[in-house]
């Protein structure tokens, strides 16, 4: 029994994280401070008064804990990390978890290339960035690949020089061809540092290098490359143009402003990089009626730089906020160098965070009611799922599904929600190893080993490498699994589950007659669910995405076999020249129809490899002939 008046009297007065937790042990609130003693004696004092939302959660109080750390600072680091791991229900979140692109420059490897990146790792790689928008990353990749004919496939180099034919992109003159020899380290790793000039927004060389390559095009009468030159050159014209100068210090800076009502607050950053505003975006936060707007920054601040591995030099705000020499002293360590938090008065600067607060403002009156839908679709959705199961903390849910046509191919797909809202990176598919022909329940069983034994693989080799990031999506285990029928299906995971010695609440997604869904099979009974719901919805497009996933993996595997087993097996037709066969003829009948002399004009052929197509087709004929 947790005696609240006697644990109070062992809080010491020593700087630290106190953690408060209800009656069913869920963790409602997260907060550091400089004297643990005094702070946590303040919220059972009748005196004190933090607002409706505070005292709402201190009646909930049945115990707490505390971390004492050597410093303040230590405390907003160790408080960050926690929020982000439990997100309690009292502190104030952000509803969304975004990440944004990066362009990765693999400078530790011998022949570098230019990536698409979610994530800036600790490695030897230069990042850009980050970007906001995808698409204008990929476009940019693609034109600096274009422009100085750069790798992009994943060839152990040096180590595989020569080992494999040069892939199309040498063909079309998009590539170096390093992978051959035909291209030194040190040339190669010159055109590597014109890239990253080029990614830091020096336009100016690029444009005037393919400018001089268009005119001497022209004047050697070499018209097409010439137009592809200057296609080049529109392409970087556009991509300059996207950004928008702000000052002349080529710094980076991030504008924030805030705006809220008595519920809702949006919270506007503009990203400034290089001295150019290269994009923005927003985000909503869940509040109480008495926070201010300085208490939403400085929980805005303390939770977004926690996620992004960029800080830059400057962050300007609308007003002041709590703690600020604190948090400066935090993002500085964070960065590497000193980073400044001012709130501007003047000029350019405090234009920008008055737009960044009329941006905020715009988007907190018009999305409000979008969000309020949107919410209902996912998190919404999900609520009312875990109220017919009697499930409170539902955040993460798999489902599984089999795919097969009488036995061939055996496969099946594992899809995640994450919020009600479908989290891709994390899908997976599994092509069965155990079982042969179309046994459902074996084959679910075989899946459902192999994902949690790996999970429990990969937890365990974290717990003993005392790291806290995941590194695959295994390694988190949902808090429902939910599976593609009804009490055979469930009753396979659950001897799974038992297999195992895991608690994971598993149902099923019961269909009709008709093929659609009526309700969920759990705890041996059959729960129904109103069509009209927004959880109704849920399961069934958690159901059709399982489905789809399966069936599509399912295809790409029957395709690559037929394509295999007859083109491929034939000599010297590799992937280029089946390409090619099939893009002219467009099925097998259509090349076994065809003379040597018209095989061997299509492109990437030659009369040998036309002889084997023709002699391999016509000797199946004969033999099938022989055997009639």
């Amino acid at each position: 029994m947790f005696d609240i008046g006697e644990e109070l009297k062992k809080v010491p007065d020593l700087p630290g994280v106190y953690i408060m937790h209800d009656k069913s042990d869920t963790i409602i609130y997260i907060g550091k401070a400089v004297s643990l003693r005094k702070r946590v004696h303040q919220y059972f004092q009748p005196s004190h008064n933090e607002g409706i939302k505070k005292a709402q959660m201190v009646k909930q109080i049945e115990r707490f804990e505390y971390i004492i750390t050597d410093s303040e600072l230590e405390a907003l680091v160790l408080e960050c990390n926690l929020i982000k791991e439990h997100h309690p229900k009292y502190n104030t979140m952000l509803r969304d978890d975004k990440t944004y692109p990066y362009i990765r420059v693999t400078l530790g490897e011998d022949f570098p290339r230019v990536l698409f990146s979610r994530q800036q790792k600790k490695d030897r790689s230069r990042y850009f960035g980050p970007y906001t928008s995808g698409g204008a990353v990929r476009d940019t990749i693609e034109l600096v690949n274009k422009i100085y004919r750069l790798r992009t496939c994943s060839r152990n180099l040096p180590k595989d020089i020569g080992k494999e034919r040069p892939c199309l992109n040498y063909h079309i003159h998009q590539c170096s061809a390093p992978c051959q020899g035909y291209v030194t380290k040190e040339d190669y790793r010159r055109q590597v540092a014109e890239v990253t000039e080029f990614l830091n927004g020096n336009y100016a060389r690029v444009l005037k290098m393919l400018e001089q390559k268009m005119l001497k095009a022209s004047e050697e009468m070499e018209f097409e490359k010439a137009i592809g030159y200057r296609e080049l050159i529109g392409s970087v014209k556009q991509i300059a143009q996207k950004q928008k100068m702000t000052n002349t210090d080529g710094e980076d800076k991030d504008i924030i402003a805030a705006a809220y009502d008595d519920q809702d607050a949006v919270v506007q950053v503009f990203f400034i990089r290089g001295g150019k505003l290269i994009g923005r975006d927003h985000f909503y936060i869940r509040i109480g009626a008495e926070d201010t707007k300085s208490q939403i920054l400085t929980t805005f601040i303390k939770q977004f730089y926690a996620g992004t591995p960029f800080i830059p030099r400057e962050i300007m705000l609308q007003g002041e906020i709590e703690e600020q020499d604190i948090l400066t002293d935090w993002l500085s360590k964070k960065r590497g160098g000193k980073v400044y938090i001012r709130v501007p008065q003047k000029g350019m600067k405090e234009k920008l965070v008055e737009l960044a607060e009329k941006n905020a403002l715009l988007v907190l009156s018009q999305d409000k009611e979008k969000i309020k839908r949107e919410e209902g679709r996912t998190i919404g959705a999900l609520k009312e799922i875990g109220k017919l199961l009697d499930l409170e903390q539902l955040v993460r849910v798999e489902a599984y599904d089999i795919s097969n046509i009488n036995g061939f191919e055996t496969v099946a797909s594992m899809v995640v929600f994450e919020k009600g809202k479908p989290k891709r990176s994390d899908y997976r598919k599994f092509k069965l190893k155990t079982v042969l022909g179309p046994d459902d329940y074996a084959s679910m069983h075989e899946v459902l080993m192999r994902r949690f034994m790996h999970g429990m693989k990969e937890q365990k080799e974290l717990a003993d490498k005392e790291i806290s990031e995941e590194y695959g999506s295994f390694t988190r285990f949902p808090d429902l699994i939910m599976m593609d029928g009804g009490k055979g299906q469930v009753n396979v995971a659950l001897s799974v589950l038992d297999e195992l010695r895991l608690n994971i609440p598993v149902c099923g997604m019961v269909k009709d007659d008709n093929h659609r869904t009526r309700g969920l099979y759990y705890h041996n009974v059959e729960i129904p669910i109103d069509r009209r719901s927004e959880g109704f919805k849920l399961i069934t497009r958690v159901q059709d995405e399982a489905h789809r996933f399966a069936i599509e993996y399912h295809r790409s595997l029957r395709s690559k076999e037929q394509v295999h087993s007859i083109l491929d097996d034939i000599a010297g037709i590799g992937p280029a020249r089946r390409k090619a066969l099939m893009k002219k003829y467009q099925s097998l009948d259509a090349i076994k129809a065809a003379d040597e002399a018209d095989l061997a004009a299509t492109d990437s052929m030659n009369e040998q490899a036309a002889k084997a197509v023709y002699q391999f087709f016509h000797a199946q004929s004969q033999s099938q002939k022989g055997m009639s």
